[in-house]
């Protein structure tokens, strides 16, 4: 499986290592970061990224791909039909926005305040209704199966490559010793226990993995929305198995719990700690000349934009209660900082185990737990990035694996009050940064949010965009392991977006 798991290499010098260095080395990956792709950063000669990149006619320089995994109600959220049947309309009013003309729901309020600042698409569609399949069109940008693809929630070395291992590979680093791509704070993975595929290097190999930052754990994995604040059980008739998940655990906060002793419970000696342990390991690394992978990980650990970027639950009181003190908020923040430190990619995975999965209860959940988080964080995001002059080189994506079913629709086994089914027909995408007209619409769907009616768009033009603004040229390419090219785009960049 890619990600996380720390492998030791040889070191390249015979000369002694102390073990004290060598497991300070290896803490790393006890921090909750891995490391397996990064010796990528360092071949900065003769790579992809040198062949591809055409850095004059890029609008942006980075991209924050924001996925909301289980499916957004697109009639709920950015395409409410206020004159549709009850059956289809749902519990929701438009309001209206900074922008004349443009609606979104009324569960939305500060982002119908900054309209000025982003733009919608209210008409991608592809031809699955599977979570499984769904995530893997949206997250690699191909809305075909690979050859291979099983559906069975393993990711393989014969997947598509995800758009965030194209990006890693094919723009250049603005800082060598941070990951090109990086996802957080978890990877997708299903209620099952099973990995989702699609966001993985995959053909390109595990070296273009995206840098995972693992902040959150679950146990009860039907624990759902942006915790501590706003949490919720997936299936009600179903009693949880465990508590609610109460910690954001940022890596460099906090030691995994089977590590946790006495002399951990203080977070701020675990700093000093680490700060002792980096000054020790760059200077172990000098003298013993350790290989690429580790100098990479002590790079990392010696890196105060890094550290910064990770130990968001410390952030200022003002800033906190701008973003919210949840998963959510704190996920967006880390997000920012990696911008801000010179990450290309981030990809942030709001809500795992499938949160936005609205089958049943969907009204109160959308209303009082994943609007107001993500209303919030999405907005001081956007605040953030504006105010610091960054807004104009970081394109913000925000999507899911699909939309919902215009009908609704009652699972009495499972939920008290209705919900929607899984819809690849019409979802709608939100974007804002990096060259986007703000205060625009692309795209209409039907009287009841089921087709598209006009600019019809795919899973391709979604990842065309992306590459297109990050100054990726159309015939550009990427090399597998034996060498051989294969070309970035399979669509063409959304028109009138930018």
């Amino acid at each position: 499986m890619p990600g996380l798991t720390w492998t030791h290499p040889v070191v390249s010098h015979p000369a002694a290592v102390t073990r004290r260095t060598a497991v300070q080395a290896g803490a790393v990956g006890l921090l909750g970061l891995g490391t397996n792709h990064l010796s990528a950063l360092r071949a900065t000669a003769g790579g992809a990224a040198a062949e591809n990149a055409n850095q004059t006619s890029a609008k942006a320089r980075s991209c924050i791909y924001i996925f909301l995994s289980g499916g957004l109600a697109q009639q709920d959220s950015f395409d409410l039909k206020p004159g549709a049947p009850d059956t289809i309309r749902g519990e929701f009013d438009p309001i209206a926005t900074s922008t004349p003309g443009i609606k979104i729901c009324e569960h939305l309020p500060l982002l119908a305040q900054r309209s000025h600042l982003w733009s919608l698409v209210r008409s991608l569609s592809h031809p699955t209704n599977g979570h499984t399949l769904g995530h893997y069109f949206m997250l690699t940008g191909r809305s075909e199966k690979s050859p291979g693809f099983r559906g069975d929630r393993k990711p393989r070395s014969s997947d598509w490559p995800s758009i965030a291992s194209v990006v890693g590979d094919a723009v250049p680093p603005r800082n060598d010793n941070l990951p090109p791509a990086v996802m957080l704070p978890e990877r997708l993975v299903h209620w099952s226990g099973g990995v989702i595929p699609g966001a993985y290097g995959g053909q390109m190999g595990h070296q273009r993995d995206p840098f995972i930052i693992a902040a959150t754990q679950y146990g009860d994995p039907f624990w759902r929305g942006a915790y501590p604040e706003y949490t919720f059980h997936q299936l009600p008739r179903n009693n949880p198995t465990s508590e609610k998940p109460r910690i954001f655990q940022a890596p460099n906060l906090k030691l995994p719990s089977e590590l946790a002793g006495r002399r951990f419970d203080n977070r701020l000696h675990l700093l000093e700690a680490v700060d002792a342990q980096r000054r020790e390991m760059e200077t172990a690394a000098v003298a013993h000349r350790y290989d690429l992978h580790r100098q990479s990980a002590i790079s990392l650990l010696a890196s105060p934009d890094v550290r910064r970027a990770i130990d968001v639950t410390r952030a200022d009181e003002k800033t906190q209660e701008r973003y919210g003190r949840n998963s959510f908020g704190w996920s967006l923040l880390m997000a920012f900082r990696m911008v801000e430190a010179g990450v290309n990619m981030v990809q942030v995975n709001l809500g795992n185990n499938e949160a936005w999965d609205t089958h049943g209860d969907a009204f109160w959940r959308l209303r009082d737990m994943l609007f107001p988080p993500t209303d919030r964080a999405l907005s001081a995001l956007l605040d953030d990035l504006n105010s610091s002059g960054l807004l104009d080189s970081t394109l913000i994506v925000m999507g899911g694996e699909f939309g919902r079913t215009p009908k609704i629709s009652l699972l009495k086994e499972h939920y008290d009050g209705p919900g929607r089914d899984h819809w690849g027909g019409a979802q709608t995408l939100f974007f804002a940064g990096g060259g986007v007209r703000g205060g625009n619409v692309i795209g209409e769907t039907d009287d009841i949010g089921a087709y598209p009616v006009s600019d019809a768009q795919s899973p391709e033009n979604m990842a065309a965009t992306i590459y297109s603004a990050l100054g990726i040229p159309p015939a550009a390419v990427w090399h597998d392991e034996l060498s051989r090219p294969h070309r970035i785009y399979h669509g063409t960049p959304i028109p009138g977006l930018m």
